[in-house]
């Protein structure tokens, strides 16, 4: 079942894309042009880009990767690496020990 999901997000995937590239290309430079699509094509669009993300979001879900989101590189990490003598205050304990 997993490869099927996989496909289907990699369909999915590249439906939104071509469907975005459209947008854009048809797109008139400034807003006093005519768009060249009609009205009832563009809310067409519209409904498939929400079908598509619905259902991306459905498959996130499913495979339990509702956090998996994109991250720049440089952030820090939102989990760590907890040293063991920092754990129930054996740093502090041996802070005072040395200065003693």
């Amino acid at each position: 079942m997993a490869d099927g999901s996989n496909k289907e997000q990699e369909i999915l995937v590249v439906m939104r894309k071509v469907l975005a590239s459209i947008i854009k290309d048809t797109t008139p430079e400034f807003r006093t042009m005519r768009h060249p699509l009609s009205g009832s094509t563009i809310e067409d669009i519209r409904m498939c880009l929400t079908l598509i993300a619905a259902r991306e979001r459905e498959l996130a879900e499913a495979a339990s990767a509702t956090e998996s989101r994109p991250y720049y590189s440089d952030e820090k990490a939102k989990i760590g690496v907890v040293p063991v003598s920092e754990i129930g205050g054996l740093e502090k304990e041996k802070k005072t020990e040395n200065e003693q």
